[in-house]
């Protein structure tokens, strides 16, 4: 087996892990967890997600975390998206080095996700 001389870890706790919670974790304590998550020397943390904060309401305070937090200084912000605005979001912050694009591999869960077909996603992505 080929395995690869260099690993890179991203982190995406402060994304994914608080977007599940069902009670909203205010933007002082995720700024917290960054801080600490910075502190252990990983270079990529996906802070926040730029969707609408009906169907995410744990992260409809993507900008002002961004406000709060200590800057990038070495390490990259990732913010992820779902569709133009939620880029155009992003865009404004200017500690977010880095977007990810949510595109599901199967209609069901692309259409859950982005509320798009797959087709419909990558003509945005575009």
């Amino acid at each position: 087996m080929n395995l690869p001389k260099r690993v890179q870890i991203i982190e995406v706790a402060p994304r994914d892990g608080l977007q599940s919670l069902p009670d909203i974790v205010p933007t002082e304590r995720k700024a917290e967890l960054i801080s600490a998550i910075r502190n252990t020397g990983i270079s990529k943390i996906e802070i926040t997600s730029f969707v609408h904060p009906k169907w995410v309401p744990q992260l409809a305070d993507a900008e002002e975390l961004l406000r709060k937090v200590d800057p990038p200084n070495g390490v990259v912000y990732q913010g992820l998206v779902a569709n133009e605005k939620g880029y155009d979001r992003a865009r404004k912050c200017p500690s977010v080095g880095e977007v990810h694009y949510v595109l599901a591999a199967t209609e069901t869960l692309n259409r859950k996700n982005a509320n798009m077909s797959i087709a419909d996603s990558m003509a945005h992505y575009r």
